[in-house]
């Protein structure tokens, strides 16, 4: 029987949980996660997605939620449940060495690395218009996502937006793990072409705004930033749906050149978009069409 003890935070991270809770073969000791958090307007305190999962269930296992795990109470924590594993699923937090030590580290992340390696690789895979993206288990090591790599699995982004991939590497994951651990000991690492890596930052609500310049840049922006920033434009309008309508063909940056039964097409300085419901700033959203005839704006004009 494996002795897993597993770290994570978000619903990713809860996927994979699921599935090593119901192997028969391993034993998850304890669930290390981030400390709840103040959440909306009213500030309630809210524990993380994994958490509220383990609880909810009432699933026995400790649950412990350190501010850093560099401190010796944290070190002491892990040791003390006797891990034969450590896996790791965007916790959010880099091991340090007085960690990585204790039992191997395996981390599931949600990129082909060393493509994207740091906090947001399915937003950055697809706003780069990526084909595929994927899973690497990777053996943790000092670095941001530098470790030997122990496994992948590979998905079509296609038209995916960042839940829908989002969920799918969560599943691809889940299905992973186990096997990583059962197959530890004759799996040969390979060691990642640093040359080859490239980096994706923590999403931040400026990335959200956008331009009528590449049409099709603007409708994978849309579908990265879906959950949150969204995408806006410098007016503070919010486009909520939107799809690309043509990649070619060159408009004034925002024109509006044709109004349909549910839609609005809007020329880019390359292509077009067809956008379906939009939200001015402290307004509600609305389709566009009503937006439009409130602002009294019609073929020819400007979104802006």
């Amino acid at each position: 029987m494996k002795r897993v003890l597993f770290m994570g935070t978000p619903d990713y991270a809860t996927a994979i949980l699921k599935t090593l809770l119901a192997q028969t073969d391993m034993e998850v000791v304890a669930l290390i996660t981030q400390a709840d958090k103040p959440v909306g307007r009213k500030q309630i305190m809210t524990p993380p997605h994994i958490k509220q999962f383990v609880t909810s269930e009432k699933i026995d296992i400790p649950i412990y939620q350190p501010a850093t795990l560099r401190s010796e109470e944290a070190v002491q924590f892990i040791q003390d449940q006797r891990p034969d594993f450590i896996v790791v699923a965007a916790y959010g937090q880099i091991l340090p060495k007085a960690v990585l030590e204790i039992a191997p580290c395996i981390n599931l992340h949600a990129s082909i690395l060393p493509k994207y390696r740091g906090a947001s690789p399915i937003q950055s895979a697809i706003a780069d218009r990526q084909e595929v993206s994927g899973v690497t288990a990777m053996k943790m090591d000092e670095g941001l996502d530098t470790g030997d790599i122990l496994g992948y699995s590979v998905v079509e982004i296609g038209k995916m937006h960042a839940l829908e991939l989002f969920e799918k590497l969560s599943n691809l994951a889940a299905k992973l793990t186990p096997k990583i651990i059962r197959e530890y000991e004759q799996i040969e690492a390979i060691k990642q072409i640093n040359a080859l890596s490239s980096y994706s930052p923590k999403i931040k609500k400026e990335d959200g705004l956008v331009h009528f310049e590449d049409a099709g840049e603007l409708e994978a922006k849309y579908r990265a930033f879906i959950a949150w920033p969204g995408i806006f434009l410098k007016s503070g309008l919010k486009l909520k749906v939107l799809s690309l309508h043509a990649c070619e063909g060159s408009y004034r940056a925002g024109e509006i050149l044709a109004l349909e039964e549910e839609r609005a097409i809007i020329g880019c300085t390359r292509g077009s978009v067809a956008v379906s419901r939009v939200q001015a700033p402290s307004k509600k959203e609305v389709d566009i069409l009503s937006y439009l005839r409130g602002k009294r704006l019609a073929c020819g004009d400007l979104l802006l």
